[in-house]
C-alpha cells in the first residue's frame, strides 16, 4: 500500500480529500489527475491524501477504515473494489466514485438518478460503444473468427463489459475466448496462451490486464494480432482501436461534482450518477503497422475527428 499526501501549497487549504485507487495505470491515474485539476481550475486549495491499494484486497478495507476515521471532508474511490470498501466504511461524509462500470450492480448506489444517501459519482460504461466496436471488428476484419481477451473475473467491471462484447460478437458468429488472470504477473502468460487460438485480442476496462498492458502489446506485435481495447489511454499506449473517452475528463467531471458538494452544499444523494457523453472513435496507425494491420479508408471513415487518428 502506498500513501502520498499532497497540498496545493503551504498555505491554508480549503478542503481535504482522501483518494483510494485500486492500482496505478494510465486511465486511473488520469482520472485522479482530472479530479484534482477541477479544484485547481476553480481556485480551490485542497489537501489530497492519495492511497494506492496496489490491487491487494486487504488494502481496500484498511485504507477505507483509515479514511473513515480521518478528518477528510470527502472521499473518492477510483475503480470498483476501493469504492465498495469506502461505501461500506463511510456513512458520515460524502463518498464519490469514478471509473466504475456498473455502480448499481456493484452495490454502490441503488439507482443512478438521485441515488440517496451519501454516495454518488460517475460511471465509465457505455454499452453501445462496446457493441459498436465489435461491429467494427466484424465488418472491417472479416477473417476474424475468434476474439480473445485477458480477464480477471473477480473484477465486476471486466465481467460486465466482456459479457456485452461476447454477446455482440456472437451475433456475427465470432467466438469470444477468455484467458484468465489473477494478478498482473499472469498477464504475459495469459496473452501468450491466446496465440494460435484467436484472430484478434480485445480487453475491457480490466485493471489487472491494463496493469500488465505492455505484455499484451508485445504479444500482439510479435504475432501480428490486431489488438482492440475499451479505453483511449490503452490505444495511445499501443492498442489499435477503441470507442471511448478521455479519463482525465471523466475525473474532472467528478471533481466538479465534489466542488458542488463541498463548496455549494449539494447533497450527494440528490445528484444523479454521471455517464459518458462524448465518445470518440480512435485509431493508432503506428500500432496498426506493428500488428500487421492494413488500415483502409473505410476504417478511417469511422473517425469523426481526425485528431483521433494517432500517427
Amino acid at each position: 500500500m502506498m500513501t502520498v499526501t499532497a497540498a496545493c501549497s503551504e498555505e491554508k487549504v480549503d478542503y481535504t480529500v482522501a483518494i483510494s485507487q485500486v492500482v496505478e495505470h494510465p486511465s486511473l491515474d488520469a482520472t485522479r489527475e482530472g479530479f484534482l485539476k477541477a479544484f485547481e481550475d476553480a481556485g480551490i486549495k485542497v489537501k489530497a491524501d492519495y492511497n494506492n491499494a496496489q490491487g491487494d484486497p486487504n488494502n481496500y478495507k484498511s485504507i477505507a477504515e483509515t479514511i473513515a476515521s480521518s478528518k477528510a471532508d470527502l472521499a473518492l474511490g477510483i475503480a470498483t473494489p476501493t469504492s465498495q470498501a469506502l461505501v461500506e466504511a463511510i456513512t458520515d461524509k460524502p463518498v464519490l466514485f469514478a471509473a466504475i462500470t456498473d455502480p448499481v450492480d456493484a452495490g454502490l448506489v441503488p439507482k443512478l438518478q438521485a441515488p440517496g444517501g451519501n454516495v454518488t459519482g460517475a460511471s465509465d460504461l457505455d454499452p453501445q460503444s462496446i457493441t459498436d466496436l465489435m461491429e467494427f471488428i466484424a465488418k472491417e476484419f472479416p477473417n476474424v473468427k475468434k476474439v480473445g481477451t485477458v480477464i480477471n473475473e473477480s473484477e465486476d467491471n471486466s465481467v460486465i463489459m466482456s459479457g456485452i462484447a461476447a454477446e455482440a460478437l456472437a451475433k456475427h458468429g465470432i467466438e469470444y475466448v477468455k484467458a484468465a488472470v489473477a494478478n498482473s504477473s499472469d498477464v504475459q502468460q495469459a496473452a501468450q496462451s491466446l496465440v494460435g487460438r484467436v484472430d484478434a485480442i480485445y480487453i475491457a476496462l480490466d485493471n489487472t490486464a491494463v496493469e500488465g498492458l505492455d505484455a499484451i502489446i508485445d504479444v500482439a506485435e510479435e504475432n501480428d494480432i490486431p489488438f482492440f481495447s475499451a479505453d483511449r489511454d490503452t490505444v495511445v499506449r499501443g492498442a489499435f482501436a477503441t470507442i471511448g473517452f478521455q479519463y482525465f475528463d471523466h475525473g474532472y467531471e467528478v471533481g466538479q461534482m465534489a466542488i458542488e458538494i463541498l463548496k455549494d452544499g449539494k447533497n450527494p444523494g440528490e445528484m444523479d450518477v454521471k455517464t459518458p457523453q462524448k465518445l470518440d472513435f480512435v485509431l493508432n496507425l503506428k500500432a496498426a503497422k506493428e500488428q500487421g494491420i492494413e488500415v483502409t479508408d473505410a476504417m478511417k471513415a469511422y473517425v469523426k475527428d481526425k485528431a483521433n487518428i494517432l500517427e
